[in-house]
């Protein structure tokens, strides 16, 4: 399967080429169904979200987008991390039977 036009949509255009793949094969070629109605639904989510990248990129907001991401990256590094090392400070006493309070 090939990749989506915008990055972002690649994983709901792989779900949809997987449906429609599956369709294709089993039933199409088989002469039992000439319409694809069980992949419209991901069809659809599909176009919606080339859409909106398409959309995002004609008004410069992908690039803006990019930017503020780039410029952040060390505060969403510091932030995010504390919280990954408190979760596993409380999962792991959890994971080897202990409460978290009878550490």
């Amino acid at each position: 399967m090939s990749a989506s036009l915008a990055p972002e949509c690649n994983e709901v255009k792989e779900r949809y080429d997987t449906c429609f793949l599956k369709w294709y094969s089993e039933k199409y070629l088989r002469g039992a169904e000439k319409d694809n109605k069980e992949c419209a639904s991901l069809f659809n989510e599909y176009q919606k979200c080339l859409s909106i990248q398409v959309a995002l990129k004609d008004r410069g907001i992908d690039k803006l987008l990019d930017d503020a991401r780039e410029d952040n990256k060390e505060n969403d590094a510091r932030l995010t991390a504390p919280r990954i090392w408190a979760y596993i400070s409380i999962l792991a006493p959890l994971a080897s039977g202990m409460s978290y309070r009878q550490q």
